[in-house]
């Protein structure tokens, strides 16, 4: 979850090693574990987006990807919506 006093850019990708600027949200959880309403966030960078949220989805526990609060990707992303109702690419 974005706190609202962390400039985005201080948001870093949660892949091992990578310290790239997220720009994604990957929203997970295990349904052994959490409530079906429970949601544990992951961050992303453009990079590493698929490859977490591959192995999130191969265990069962993507719930869903969104673009981070003030990135580009949300610019974008809210563009393509905005053109297209109805639909949103991940």
């Amino acid at each position: 979850m974005t706190h609202p006093d962390i400039a985005a850019d201080a948001l870093v990708c949660s892949a091992r090693g990578c310290r790239a600027p997220a720009r994604w949200a990957l929203r997970w959880n295990n349904p052994r574990l959490h409530t079906p309403e429970r949601r544990k966030t992951w961050l992303a960078c453009a990079t590493h987006r698929s490859s977490l949220g591959e192995f999130l989805d191969a265990r069962g526990f993507l719930r869903e990807v969104a673009p981070l609060a003030g990135s580009p990707t949300l610019e974008e992303w809210t563009r393509t919506t905005e053109s297209q109702p109805g639909e949103r690419e991940e």
